[in-house]
């Protein structure tokens, strides 16, 4: 059931247009381009960044100040105050898809995978350009022993942003367990 769920998630991560991005942020189209194309690990970083920066930007200052709370509990390890925040945020905000993936980020570190999926397919609705929701569900799969689930999802990550080397070493790793399971 999971892996069918993620397989609707990829499709609209890969297929549906860019006009669906999360704050609707006029960098974005740009920035992505600017990934597809960049020439190094370096460059790309970079423009990850940016990426992240324009993602984060919330869509009012009330919210932003939830943002910014959610985020500052979960670095301290105050996973349920930042689960608490994200919960406020989402419903005030519920188009914003970075709230998601922090709240799926939050599950994840909590071990509520399935919470965690929920919330990533959100993110994945809302910008289905988001490599780090991607990634994530490709962490969760890894955890859940679903191998294939998992490499699909770094897969799908470097479609998006073809110099993301932790996704190359993650898919690496994967098919090394995988051609171990089957020695």
């Amino acid at each position: 059931m999971i892996i069918h769920r993620w397989t609707l998630a990829a499709c609209l991560a890969l297929f549906i247009s860019s006009a669906a991005a999360d704050q609707y942020n006029a960098r974005l189209d740009p920035l992505f381009e600017r990934l597809q194309n960049a020439p190094d690990a370096l460059s790309s970083s970079l423009i990850e960044q940016q990426i992240w920066r324009a993602w984060s930007e919330a869509p009012n200052e009330a919210a932003g100040q939830l943002m910014r709370r959610g985020t500052a509990a979960m670095n301290a390890g105050q996973l349920e105050t930042a689960l608490s925040n994200f919960d406020e945020l989402i419903a005030a905000e519920p188009e914003f898809a970075e709230a998601w993936n922090k709240r799926a980020t939050v599950h994840y570190l909590l071990g509520n995978y399935q919470q965690s999926i929920a919330d990533i397919d959100h993110t994945l609705a809302l910008e289905p350009r988001h490599f780090g929701a991607l990634s994530g569900l490709g962490a969760i799969f890894a955890q859940l022993e679903q191998p294939q689930a998992a490499i699909r999802a770094f897969e799908a990550v470097l479609v998006l942003y073809p110099q993301s080397n932790s996704s190359k070493r993650n898919i690496e790793r994967l098919e090394q367990s995988l051609q171990g399971r089957t020695l």
